[in-house]
């Protein structure tokens, strides 16, 4: 399999309903995201013309539509942080979730969000979600048993 990875960076500010730490106020991250996608080849030839598995023009486009304008500069919190705290409904930027807005569930969102934008040829592979520079989730798709060239 023959993999390309695009990186994408986008800042939001969430808050994390029942957790007894600092993360239950609003805050602020910079999100690096890697996407990785991937598709079988032929490995004993070259790719023919244009030569690309998938243009990383193309790639940009799809998470730029679902991810990072959805994210980038938006207050994400869930339905249970907003009824307990109502003022926030004046944010004009606010996305609310049913979920808590952790790197966990913002890394599912974004599987579901992309997985269906690539084309029939290839597939997401991995997702790894920067909160800080140290601190990350990743998401990996399962290992399949591959049938020819069908998924």
């Amino acid at each position: 399999m023959l993999l390309l990875t695009k990186i994408f960076d986008f800042e939001t500010a969430h808050a994390i309903d029942g957790y007894n730490g600092m993360c239950r106020n609003i805050h602020g991250h910079s999100y690096e995201l890697h996407v990785t996608v991937g598709s079988l080849v032929n490995e004993n030839m070259f790719l023919p013309a244009p030569g690309f598995l998938l243009d990383f023009k193309d790639l940009k486009q799809i998470v730029q539509k679902a991810v990072v304008d959805l994210f980038d500069h938006k207050l994400v919190l869930s339905h249970n942080y907003i009824a307990q705290h109502p003022e926030v409904m004046d944010q004009e930027n606010l996305v609310a979730w049913d979920a808590e807005p952790t790197a966990e569930n913002l890394l599912l969102f974004i599987k579901w969000a992309i997985q269906d934008e690539l084309p029939d040829d290839m597939k997401l592979v991995e997702l790894r979600l920067y909160e800080t520079k140290n601190s990350y989730a990743t998401w990996k798709e399962e290992v399949e048993v591959y049938q020819g060239d069908i998924w």
